[in-house]
């Protein structure tokens, strides 16, 4: 056995070990993390994040030209003093450098409130703004009302083609609501010792029956109209006022598009999502260029925009609307509010339950120091529009001597306009028989006066708010998803769009039941015309059950919780593995949750709608549920009908008898107008420029895109 060498051998050989400090390779070495305390700052901080840092750059710039300013005042001041103008004059002269700045706050933001019939559009510095109809008018071989056999409001033919008789005209189901409604109209008025002659109705139809127009030669007319003249050659399309004005025999023939129906995309008359959008844009452009006379599109860069939009919104809306306004009008910022929030705004309230009633959409939503209750959120496809319909329906059934009316046809549908605004109200005392008078106005054709008697149609066509079973609600949602996806995360696929806990409780007490495939996309729509009609039934016990509990300690309601969000159908390609395809296919074969079917028509009766909204907001809390049910704020050009209040009172007060005291309507102080309150909210929004911290600006939209919404709006986006 060989002994160990002693180090002499081993140097001798030149085997012995030196340290020379030389690491055994040049990669650095990285001591393991400590399992137990690790710790990241990544994203967590204000100052990694593009959008704050933007703004913090913004602020010190702002604070550095100010001191700049100052310190140059001063200086000219000192110039001014040592010339022997007297320090005096130097501190009135620093006084008016400081003052400069005389522009007016808001005059460079422009404010947009898109409506399914109106557009209102102004600059934040306008008392009021600027109203057009939201519609186009595009050349076509044919127009609205020749594309469609059937008139609006739609009346059933014999077999034969002719005409039915106006009791039978419009189906059975809807004639035995009519005549229920008017015979609880009867009973109601008798309570109330209103007298009524028992023969109002026959009154009625024998003097319609028996009216004949008057007609009037056009040069003796005073109020004629003036329609709108096609240029040589005609242009491609015409927009707001102008198009509705344009003649239905026109040559050629135009056709009137709306680009928003029931206060979503018009996904059923146009074919394509880009048609849709240029359409949109083309509406605003022209507003802008026509109505705040900002001609050319070099200025625009210089103005910010505050946009309205829904509280229950489509985020695929919200993103193309804002990629619409810094892509293509070039504006220096934008901004997002809320309709119900931008009202408080506009009313100059912190808290109130909003109800604001349109001319297709009514929304309801709680809103409590500065934030819109999430819960409370609820947005039903009825308004003003409907009525107009309804009015129109009811007076033919009457034998309105003006037979041949036709909602498609651009003068009869501003002429039933008009008559819903002058005729229509919720006076009872106002309900007899009267006679009140019209001029029909054909372009190319004498003008018609005729007279008529009406009864209690002018109280039944406002009151479908209350039963909208009354109001055609068979196409609304024809067309849905056809055109735009709906949002989805860009993790899981899931639906990601806003939902409410209201909204939900809403859609549960309308559902129809599922197909028995569980699909419900824009084929089982046609497939199945069916499922589209809301289901007649005069109540809805499982949603008034909730709110209706108990009158002295309100609760809201527990099963109103909405569903998962994560049972959509999966993005293709999103199953990679066998174990995630069967979890994917799994997926697939369960029911949507009741957000995401898109086979229900939200139609529910207002007062209802409105208890439910708050019985979410308050949660329990009986003060919250007194303050929000005191608090009730109606807006919009639906509730302009006379009475309307007093009577949503009283319907309120019947359904909550433990809070009669405490329910109260209110309308906008100041005696604004209430279809400009959620403008003029949003206006005042827009010149908060030293705490408004949403506005998205030009250089982080470039960068990052629509994933700003999340750090930028005031809500859970």
């Amino acid at each position: 056995m060989v002994g160990k060498k002693s180090g002499k051998a081993l140097r001798d050989e030149g085997l012995e070990r030196t340290d020379n400090n030389m690491e055994l390779s040049s990669w650095p070495q990285i001591p393991a993390i400590n399992q137990k305390n690790y710790y990241t700052d990544y994203l967590k901080r204000d100052d990694q994040n593009l959008a704050f840092r933007l703004q913090n750059e913004e602020a010190r710039t702002k604070m550095t030209k100010k001191a700049k300013d100052h310190d140059r005042a001063l200086a000219m001041a000192k110039t001014e003093t040592a010339e022997g103008e007297g320090e005096a004059d130097g501190d009135a002269h620093m006084e008016d450098a400081e003052e400069t700045p005389a522009e007016m706050a808001g005059s460079k933001v422009i404010i947009i409130h898109m409506g399914s019939q109106n557009l209102r559009i102004g600059l934040a510095s306008d008392a009021l703004p600027k109203t057009l109809p939201m519609v186009i008018a595009r050349k076509a071989a044919t127009n609205e009302s020749e594309d469609h056999d059937e008139p609006k409001p739609k009346r059933f033919k014999h077999e034969d083609g002719s005409e039915m008789e106006p009791e039978k005209a419009f189906g059975p189901e809807w004639s035995s609501h009519f005549n229920r409604m008017s015979a609880d109209l009867k009973v109601h008025m008798r309570q109330n010792k209103r007298r009524m002659l028992p023969n109002s109705k026959e009154m009625v139809v024998n003097y319609n029956r028996r009216t004949v127009p008057e007609i009037i030669s056009e040069h003796n007319d005073p109020m004629r109209a003036e329609w709108t003249e096609l240029s040589n050659p005609p242009p491609e399309y015409i927009v707001g006022k102008p198009a509705l004005r344009v003649p239905d025999s026109s040559k050629p023939r135009y056709k009137l598009y709306w680009p928003i129906r029931n206060g979503w995309c018009n996904e059923k008359d146009y074919t394509s999502k880009r048609s849709l959008f240029l359409d949109i844009s083309l509406i605003v452009e022209d507003a802008i260029k026509n109505q705040l006379h900002l001609t050319s599109k070099k200025d625009w860069t210089q103005y910010s925009c505050v946009f309205v939009i829904p509280d229950l919104y489509d985020k695929s809306y919200v993103t193309q609307v804002l990629d619409m306004l810094m892509r293509e009008f070039a504006f220096a910022r934008v901004c997002f509010i809320q309709e119900s929030l931008a009202a408080t705004f506009g009313a100059g309230f912190t808290s109130a339950c909003v109800v604001d009633i349109g001319a297709q959409k009514t929304s309801i939503c709680c809103v409590e120091e500065g934030m819109c209750i999430e819960n409370s959120r609820v947005n039903l496809k009825y308004g003003g529009q409907d009525v107009t319909e309804t009015f129109v329906k009811m007076m033919l059934y009457d034998h309105f001597p003006y037979a041949d009316i036709n909602l498609r046809r651009r003068h009869d549908f501003l002429l039933a306009e008009e008559l819903k605004k002058n005729i229509c109200t919720m006076n009872e005392a106002s309900v007899s028989p009267q006679v009140f008078d019209f001029h029909l106005r054909v372009a190319g054709q004498d003008t018609r006066k005729y007279t008529f008697k009406a009864f209690d149609e002018v109280l039944l066509a406002p009151m479908g708010v209350f039963e909208p079973d009354i109001f055609d609600n068979s196409d609304k949602i024809t067309g849905r998803r056809t055109l735009i996806d709906r949002s989805v995360d860009i993790y899981d696929g899931s639906p990601n769009d806003p939902t409410s806990a209201a909204q939900s409780e809403i859609l549960t007490a309308m559902a129809p039941p599922l197909p028995p495939n569980g699909k419900t996309n824009g084929e089982s729509h046609s497939a199945a015309p069916g499922v589209q009609a809301t289901p007649s039934r005069p109540q809805h016990p499982n949603a008034l059950s909730k709110v209706q509990d108990l009158e002295g300690t309100p609760r809201s309601s527990v099963a109103g919780s909405p569903g998962p969000e994560n049972i959509g159908t999966p993005q293709a390609g999103g199953a990679s593995t066998p174990a995630a395809a069967t979890a994917a296919a799994a997926q697939a074969t369960r029911p949507p949750a009741v957000e995401d079917r898109d086979d229900i028509m939200p139609v529910f009766g207002l007062d209802n709608a409105i208890l439910t909204s708050i019985a979410h907001a308050a949660r329990s809390d009986e003060k919250k549920m007194r303050d929000f049910i005191g608090g009730i704020m109606v807006v919009g050009g639906g509730s302009l009908t006379s009475g309307f209040h007093l009577f949503l009172e009283e319907r309120l007060q019947a359904l909550r008898p433990g809070f009669s005291k405490e329910i109260m309507i209110g309308t906008p102080p100041r005696d604004l107008d209430p279809q400009v309150v959620v403008w003029k909210g949003a206006s005042i929004f827009g010149k908060l420029s030293g705490t408004n911290d949403s506005w998205i600006g030009r250089l982080e939209y470039d960068r990052l895109g629509p994933r700003l919404m999340a750090y930028k709006c005031m809500w859970a986006y």
